[in-house]
C-alpha cells in the first residue's frame, strides 16, 4: 500500500509558481513559454476577484508539471528571464510557501530586534521605533525585485512575443 502523502507531495514538487508577470502576458502566453520544459497537466492563472482591479491579472500564475524533473528544468531555465521587459521569479510551489514562512519570521523578528521590541517591558513602542519598523520592511520589499508602483515601460504595445530572447542563458 502507498503511503496517501506520497502523491500530494509528488504533486506539489512538479508544480511551479510564476511571479512578477507583466500584466500584458496572457494565459495562452504563459503556457506556450513553459511547454518546452514538459507535459503541462493545469495552468492556474490568478486573477483579482473583488475590489478596483476586479478581473485583471494578479501578475503570478502555477503551473502543474507531469513530474518533479520536469518542474525543476523549467525553474533553471526560466528563473530570471526576462519576459515583456520584466525578470520572472519561477520557484517549486512548495519551496515558495517554505522560503516564505522562514523568510516572514526572521524578517519579523529581525525587525522587532532592530525596532527594540523585544524584551519591552513597557509593552509600548516609541513612535520612531515603529517608523525604523516600517522603513526597514519598505526596504527588504525594494529589494526583492523592480517596483511595480510606476514602472512604466517605453514599449507600451500588447508584448507581442512574451520572452524576450535576447536574454537567452547558454
Amino acid at each position: 500500500m502507498q503511503d496517501p502523502n506520497f502523491f500530494i507531495d509528488e504533486k506539489a514538487e512538479s508544480r511551479v509558481y510564476i511571479g512578477n508577470l507583466d500584466l500584458r502576458i496572457t494565459e495562452a502566453a504563459l503556457i506556450k513559454m513553459f511547454t518546452p520544459y514538459g507535459k503541462i497537466l493545469s495552468e492556474e492563472f490568478l486573477w483579482h476577484t473583488r475590489g478596483p482591479k476586479r478581473g485583471e491579472p494578479r501578475g503570478f500564475a502555477f503551473i502543474q508539471f507531469s513530474t518533479k524533473e520536469e518542474a525543476k528544468l523549467a525553474k533553471e531555465k526560466m528563473h530570471g528571464r526576462l519576459a515583456c521587459g520584466r525578470p520572472l521569479v519561477v520557484r517549486l510551489a512548495s519551496e515558495k510557501y517554505l522560503d516564505e514562512a522562514a523568510q516572514d519570521s526572521s524578517t519579523a523578528l529581525g525587525e522587532a530586534k532592530k525596532a527594540g521590541l523585544t524584551g519591552s517591558t513597557s509593552g509600548k513602542t516609541s513612535r520612531s521605533a515603529k517608523i525604523a519598523a516600517i522603513k526597514n520592511k519598505l526596504r527588504a520589499l525594494e529589494e526583492e525585485g523592480p517596483s511595480v508602483k510606476k514602472q512604466k515601460q517605453a514599449d507600451s504595445d500588447s508584448c507581442k512575443d512574451s520572452l524576450d530572447h535576447s536574454q537567452d542563458k547558454g
